[in-house]
């Protein structure tokens, strides 16, 4: 991989690149992945947008958010397994919030399990608690975890 990651904003011709980062990215165990028709809803709408991190030719992260009024929402956030550690989730982060800022949002919100291991970047750049959901996702294992929804308001960092 080369240290230069370049973003972009994702188009339906890069459904198949977002689509492997999901898979690589996603545990089964969790059914937290997206299908591609999912992701197709989300380029027909013109509040919402997905952002593509490239290593060179190859795709290694994307984010998916959306936009209503004063808020936006981080919908999905992906980093290929081969490119953690890069630094890749905070450049989607950063890009979200200033894509959102420039739409007018000044208000970011995420959720996610309880025991996502993600909430030390989403901490990082300024997210924290503001609810929970007692027993809302079920995973293929069976299991219950709680979702956490985060909140960072005000400019992007």
């Amino acid at each position: 991989m080369s240290d230069a990651i370049r973003l972009a904003t994702a188009r339906v011709g890069d459904l198949s690149a977002v689509m492997r980062v999901m898979d690589a990215a996603f545990d089964p165990v969790y059914g937290e992945a997206w299908s591609a028709a999912q992701l197709l809803t989300l380029f027909a709408l013109p509040s919402a947008r997905v952002s593509l991190a490239w290593d060179g030719d190859l795709p290694c992260g994307f984010s998916a958010a959306r936009i209503a009024g004063p808020e936006s929402e981080l919908l999905l956030l992906a980093v290929d397994p081969a490119a953690r550690g890069r630094g890749v989730g905070k450049l989607l982060m950063d890009d979200w919030q200033q894509w959102a800022a420039s739409e007018g949002a000044d208000d970011y919100f995420l959720e996610m399990r309880a025991d996502n291991d993600a909430v030390h970047l989403y901490e990082s750049v300024g997210f924290s608690e503001c609810g929970r959901r007692p027993d809302y996702y079920r995973g293929g294992d069976g299991a219950l975890r709680d979702a956490i929804t985060m909140r960072r308001s005000g400019a992007p960092l």
